[in-house]
């Protein structure tokens, strides 16, 4: 069941409708996006901070605020220039931050609302900065395609660690989880 991340970005740039003028809007604001970065990665890691299980994670090893906060900086960075034009680059990284996400136990119970804290602080910060409609819009679309990748993450690897130790097929597995789902 494992995904394809170029064709997964593909696909999300098609669901969500990210198009080649919101990528040129994020490209031109790149800088900008830089300069907020570590503001931004202050509020994401404030947030779930406050959360006692998230706190614990964060704070496991030693550095890993420290390492944490730089990577969201360039994560965050990287929504503007899409290190690739948003190509396989950029897909790769982006799945690999959802694996990252799955192996340290940051679950989507977690990761959907600090998202919405970065849309929300960023959407301040547009105002502020009085930076345009279709930035916002542009952002609002990446972070949800980065957002889809991490929780696809939790889909692909829950359903391969299935079907490994089970040695059930991927329709077989599909069904029980639609069953399961029909019967709560």
């Amino acid at each position: 069941m494992t995904i394809e991340p170029t064709a997964f970005m593909s696909k999300m740039e098609k669901r969500i409708g990210f198009t080649p003028e919101d990528k040129s809007v994020l490209n031109s604001h790149a800088d900008w996006g830089q300069g907020i970065a570590s503001t931004m990665a202050d509020h994401f890691y404030a947030y779930l901070g406050r959360d006692e299980e998230m706190s614990a994670i964060l704070k496991e090893k030693e550095g890993r605020m420290h390492r944490l906060h730089e990577t969201f900086i360039q994560w965050f960075h990287q929504m503007f220039t899409g290190m690739d034009n948003w190509g396989k680059e950029y897909a790769d990284c982006r799945w690999h931050i959802g694996l990252v996400h799955v192996k340290i136990g940051i679950a989507p119970q977690h990761v959907v609302p600090a998202m919405a804290v970065v849309v929300h602080e960023v959407g301040k910060q547009l105002k502020v900065d009085g930076k345009s409609d279709e930035l916002q819009a542009a952002l609002g679309r990446i972070c949800m395609i980065d957002l889809a990748f991490i929780e696809q993450a939790y889909v692909e690897v829950s359903s391969s660690a299935v079907l490994r130790e089970t040695g059930w097929s991927e329709a077989l597995f599909k069904r029980l989880i639609a069953t399961g789902a029909s019967s709560m």
